[in-house]
């Protein structure tokens, strides 16, 4: 799949500063509901649009709030949304 290289990167830099899984299986509102069960407080999602423009989108548990950020800066806004 052509999101999965920029996925994992993604990922990889949020790894050092953030408890973090990756997921790839099933569709996104699957993922979002399996991820709210146990209680993530945010999600990352990587979209063919992040391809384009090197942002991915933050999902918020309880508000379920959506904000496009650039990949550059998503560390910085999920310690931000975190509290860190």
């Amino acid at each position: 799949e052509r999101l999965t290289p920029l996925a994992r990167e993604v990922w990889a830099a949020v790894r050092p500063h953030a408890m973090s899984t990756y997921d790839e299986t099933q569709a996104i509102g699957r993922r979002y509901r399996r991820q709210d069960e146990i209680g993530t407080p945010l999600c990352v999602t990587v979209d063919f649009d992040s391809l384009e423009d090197r942002a991915v989108t933050i999902r918020d548990r309880d508000s379920m709030a959506q904000v496009r950020v650039p990949i550059a800066e998503l560390v910085p806004a999920l310690q931000e949304r975190l509290g860190a």
